[in-house]
């Protein structure tokens, strides 16, 4: 829990001119991660031992903070961008929740796509030096990798809809506050 609430405090700052941002973050952060670690264990991938538990949820709290706190700050600055284009309310952020969902997990997902070919993440090489098998190790690469893109891409899309209608009132007005402070 504190991991993600330190988590959620740095990628809240990084996006700081999204109202509420800390409290977006976190939960998406938790929430994303909660849901990716509850699915490792119900699947049986992981037992339920803090051995496993905390470095695992350590790797995805990382990784979804950095996607959540591109998102919530790419975000703001695209839908600014295009209401001052002169897109309605809706059309900025229909166009741009799905542009900042690309861009944010862009650098996880060509991660996923060089890991065992370009590059040998840390687990993966200690394993096969430990002593295990090739075969072991990277099916624990895979599983690391798709535990990471669940949690950065659950998180993402959190943090994009809790975020989006903090920038404009009820009425679907601009809520100039959060513009304002550039």
């Amino acid at each position: 829990m504190k991991q993600v609430s330190v988590a959620g405090y740095t990628a809240g700052q990084r996006a700081s001119h999204v109202p509420r941002g800390m409290y977006v973050a976190g939960g998406s952060i938790l929430v994303g991660t909660a849901v990716t670690m509850i699915v490792l264990v119900v699947l049986n991938v992981f037992p339920l031992t803090p051995r496993y538990i905390i470095p695992v949820a350590g790797m995805m709290v990382g990784n979804a903070m950095t996607t959540t706190s591109v998102t919530m700050k790419r975000l703001r600055d695209d839908i600014k961008t295009a209401l001052a284009l002169g897109a309605t309310p809706r059309q900025a952020t229909t166009q741009q929740v799905k542009r900042v969902l690309v861009i944010a997990l862009s650098p996880v997902l060509d991660n996923a796509k060089i890991v065992g070919l370009i590059s040998l993440l840390g687990a993966m090489t200690s394993m096969i030096m430990g002593g295990a098998s090739p075969l072991e190790a990277i099916q624990l690469q895979i599983v690391a990798m798709n535990m990471l893109l669940g949690a950065s891409t659950l998180s993402c899309i959190i943090s994009t809809y809790l975020s989006w209608p903090n920038f404009f009132t009820k009425t679907f007005q601009l809520e100039t506050t959060v513009f304002s402070s550039d």
